[in-house]
């Protein structure tokens, strides 16, 4: 009896929570370079002076789908996709770095290269900055060459290269924001010269809106399966405590 409660509670719980995530990741469904949420689970038994029989269900690190999402053409210059494995480094407002598969670009105020979410993008040597106005190409590499208004065709000049950095998918962590970051005690990695990026492109959600209906009709009746465990529960407790009157 005790041991149901304590299943059911904790699983309703979860279930509600793993709703969450899913209609997060609905939500997402046309955001470039999403990754979806994947929530884990464990059992775990009740630590303290309560009985030995309690289990709560937890949940663990998150993690993420890191299967790549369809790539669009979209003919913009400051649209660019991460061709295979890889990832953009970004600045996040703490200075730290982060990770992330967003590729539309845009050209701050002050010609900081930002991603939509107006965090800078992370060069060889810090944030990078183009000149104003200028228009702006994104080689393979990562390289950003600049051309002023009137400037010939072959005046174009390198004014940065994008750090485009590959970890390994175990050292990485994603947040509540969408970046991923590196887990706790891991160096930053290194800038990796094999890292491709195409221009004019985006790369989509990797997050498949059928998929994500069915996971939500799923977690609905986990949940409403969760609650009929805890019904029982208490139908159980109310026919002992007849039995014990009767006694």
């Amino acid at each position: 009896m005790d041991r149901m409660i304590y299943i059911g509670m904790g699983g309703a719980k979860q279930a509600m929570e793993q709703q969450a995530a899913v209609a997060n990741n609905m939500a997402n469904v046309s955001t470039p370079g999403f990754r979806a949420q994947i929530n884990n689970y464990r059992a775990v038994p009740v630590v303290g002076d309560e009985m030995a029989t309690r289990v709560m269900v937890v949940a663990t690190t998150q993690g993420a789908d890191m299967r790549s999402g369809p790539l669009m053409q979209t003919g913009r210059s400051l649209d660019v996709a991460v061709r295979g494995d890889g990832w953009l480094t970004v600045q996040t407002p703490d200075g730290g770095e982060a990770y992330t598969r967003v590729g539309n670009l845009q050209v701050g105020a002050e010609g900081q290269l930002l991603t939509m979410d107006s965090l800078p993008l992370m060069g060889d040597a810090g944030p990078v900055v183009v000149p104003p106005g200028s228009s702006l190409t994104v080689a393979a590499d990562g390289v950003i060459t600049a051309l002023g208004a009137g400037d010939p065709a072959v005046g174009a000049a390198e004014v940065g290269r994008l750090k485009l950095v590959n970890p390994a998918v175990r050292d990485l962590v994603r947040g509540d924001d969408g970046l991923f970051r590196v887990q706790p005690g891991v160096a930053a990695p290194q800038a990796d010269l094999g890292v491709r990026l195409l221009s004019g492109t985006l790369e989509g959600s990797n997050v498949n809106a059928v998929e994500a209906m069915v996971d939500m009709i799923a977690n609905a009746r986990r949940f409403e399966m969760q609650m009929k465990t805890l019904q029982t529960a208490e139908s159980n407790d109310q026919q002992a405590n007849k039995l014990l009157a009767h006694g």
